[in-house]
């Protein structure tokens, strides 16, 4: 059992397996109390009883679908409610690797209500109380196909460029009211993603990072006060040179008149 400070209370989404446990494991650690919310309540149970074992922290459990309306807003309430919470760890989603001619529209919708719609509603939720407190930490977990987009199924990586460009705009809105945001970048981790998304083999592949060097990677990086973390990325120079480029293109864009290539 640890003795280290109390640091408020995390609540963290997806926490049941995967890159979610390992938070929850990493933060109770670091002297935060948490609220873990999946949809395995028995798994949630079984990690919630661990780390109050082993931390003696409180470990608040909550088996949610984000994807259903009526249990999103039951998370929302909480972050509104409970003045506790000083990290939002918005880590839920699914993928898949199946191309437009074979994923099913009804599934690709689905995954839009969970990585998309459930992450930003769980954020506006949690930001005014941060806000007001003039204190707390967003961390959105986006992917490394945000930027690759080319690599996995279409909808998954809009989905996951959606999650960073959030990322920049509530940077903006939040970084000078005392909001940390913070949007990690994951490559192919080990982790039950792969089943779901239909590619299990991935997980065996000498490229595949473990989850526990993911989470602490990105909590260096946090640490270190990085805006965006991408773990698997060596050169992290190759980063911000692309995002200053990226930053370069915006006074270019106010013209009236078309470009002379269109000979307009």
């Amino acid at each position: 059992m640890t003795s280290t400070q109390f640091k408020g209370t995390a609540l963290i989404t997806g926490a049941s397996s995967g890159i979610g446990a390992v938070y929850a494991d990493r933060l109770a650690k670091r002297g935060y109390d948490l609220i873990i919310v999946a949809r395995n309540a028995q798994r949630l149970d079984t990690l919630a009883e661990r780390l109050g074992k082993e931390t003696g922290r409180t470990i608040t459990t909550v088996a949610a679908d984000l994807a259903n309306k009526a249990e999103l807003a039951r998370i929302e309430h909480i972050l509104r409610k409970d003045a506790t919470i000083t990290v939002l760890v918005n880590n839920a989603g699914v993928g898949s690797v199946a191309s437009v001619l074979q994923d099913n529209v009804d599934e690709m919708e689905a995954m839009i209500e969970l990585n998309i719609t459930a992450l930003t509603r769980l954020t506006y939720a949690a930001a005014p109380g941060f806000v007001a407190r003039g204190a707390g930490t967003i961390i959105n977990i986006s992917s490394a196909v945000g930027i690759a987009v080319e690599a996995l199924n279409g909808v998954y990586s809009a989905s996951k460029s959606y999650v960073l460009s959030f990322g920049h705009a509530l940077q903006r809105d939040l970084a000078d009211k005392g909001v940390r945001v913070q949007t990690v970048l994951p490559a192919a981790t080990a982790t039950d993603f792969w089943d779901v998304a239909g590619y299990a083999a991935q997980k065996a592949k000498p490229t595949t990072m473990s989850a526990e060097d993911l989470v602490d990677a990105a909590l260096s990086g946090l640490d270190q006060g990085e805006l965006v973390t991408i773990p698997p990325l060596h050169d992290g120079d190759q980063w911000l040179r692309w995002e200053a480029d990226r930053r370069a293109f915006a006074p270019n864009f106010g013209n009236s008149k078309p470009a002379p290539r269109y000979a307009i």
